[in-house]
């Protein structure tokens, strides 16, 4: 039987341009939350986000490719270079790349839930606003496979390239399928990620109006509060994570460094609302993971929640896995990286799967902040300081808009 293994980690978020200072900065509880700076947010509702601090595209990209391309895609490929350049497939010299190993059939696949809405937000307020022209590029570096179609083009992938979009789940359903790949044989080598750029009037305007967003704005550090009483929504951030996930023996041939082991898959659909999370439909999800890893509940050690910091869903996650663990929700670790991270939309899934196989990796477990009032409807057993523990098995959530729900397993690398 083909097993998959994670041999390179790249991301940029609010807390940091790589995934090394994304990790310590949530060790040290640090938050990525501000005011927004991107745009001015006057008359929202919302004015705070995680935004990327100090990315440089021309560090990884010709000054050309910046100009036609949306943020999004920018973000998506800086971390497929990264996490290539860490599982030891290139190296990055600038916006130089030299391979060391053929990636020619390797296949690609990111997810995405706003694709270039930044872009299209900007061209049509200077087209109303100056009458000026739209860019012959602007369908292309918009539309949501251009992320995984660019990578292709950068680093000469002739495999499978695929956009995902399933809402806040589109990076877990991404790393998903691209686990199925390799299990199924069509691939040994899979560039699998998320990533979104929403930080524009239009998306933070319309996720503040459907009630969504935390309007806690004279605190932004202290916004995003899973399962805490006193939560009033998420905070919308930016960012991108990418995985290179590859069979065990393609691996072992390239004694290449192993983070951890994806063992399982699960996806459901909720068939009940457009915005209002189902807590049977997630825990379907997990369950149908769990089954495709063929593990029982009592063999996991933590869960990376999706725990966005809204009312209604994190008292769903909570009902959720409490339906299939049951008491084990007693002992079961659980950390929310978006108390720091803030919601990366459709990178969100693709972070945290990052941070759950560095989680197995050290044998840490990342802590929550803004937990202040524990809500008792969601009594979790929630790590609010780092946690040094050896975990063999953890699961990672991601539950979208429109019922979408997508969950993996990992495992200690052995």
């Amino acid at each position: 039987m083909r097993r998959v293994v994670i041999t390179g980690i790249g991301a940029v978020t609010p807390l940091g341009n790589n995934m090394r200072s994304t990790w310590e900065s949530l060790i040290n509880k640090k938050s990525g939350i501000s005011a927004i700076s991107r745009f001015d947010p006057v008359g929202l509702p919302s004015q705070i986000a995680g935004e990327l601090k100090q990315f440089t595209p021309g560090d990884f990209f010709p000054q050309k490719d910046i100009l036609r391309l949306d943020p999004f895609v920018h973000y998506a490929a800086a971390a497929a270079l990264m996490a290539c350049e860490n599982a030891g497939l290139i190296s990055l010299n600038s916006s130089l790349i030299t391979h060391h190993s053929s990636l020619d059939t390797a296949g690609v696949i990111v997810g995405s839930s706003r694709g270039g809405i930044s872009s299209m937000e900007r061209a049509l307020e200077k087209h109303i606003a100056d009458k000026r022209p739209f860019s012959a590029y602007l369908m292309s570096s918009s539309t949501i496979n251009m992320a995984s179609s660019y990578i292709s083009m950068r680093l000469g992938i002739k495999g499978p390239s695929l956009g995902i979009s399933t809402a806040c789940a589109s990076g877990t359903n991404a790393i998903g399928e691209a686990f199925n790949m390799i299990m199924s044989g069509r691939s040994d080598l899979v560039l699998a990620g998320g990533t979104d750029a929403p930080l524009c009037r239009l998306a933070v305007g319309g996720y503040g109006s459907s009630g969504s967003l935390s309007m806690r704005n004279k605190e932004p550090d202290k916004a995003s509060r899973p399962f805490d009483s006193e939560r009033d929504g998420f905070v919308i951030s930016e960012g991108s994570g990418v995985l290179v996930l590859e069979e065990l023996e393609s691996a072992l041939k390239r004694d290449a460094e192993m983070y951890a082991e994806i063992i399982g898959y699960g996806t459901s659909s909720d068939a009940f609302h457009q915005t209002r999370p189902d807590s049977e439909g997630e825990a379907m999800a997990i369950s149908n993971a769990m089954k495709n890893a063929g593990i029982s509940i009592n063999e996991v050690d933590y869960i990376n929640a999706h725990a966005t910091s809204t009312p209604l869903g994190d008292a769903a996650e909570s009902r959720a896995v409490k339906t299939v663990f049951g008491d084990l929700m007693n002992v079961i670790y659980v950390s929310c990286c978006k108390s720091m991270l803030g919601h990366m939309l459709g990178a969100a899934g693709a972070v945290e799967a990052a941070i759950t196989s560095l989680s197995l990796y050290k044998g840490t477990i990342t802590p929550t902040i803004n937990l202040d009032n524990p809500d008792p409807g969601c009594n979790l057993n929630i790590a609010s300081h780092p946690v040094k523990q050896d975990i063999n098995t953890a699961i990672s959530n991601s539950f979208g808009f429109g019922g979408v729900n997508a969950v993996l397993v990992f495992r200690k690398f052995k």
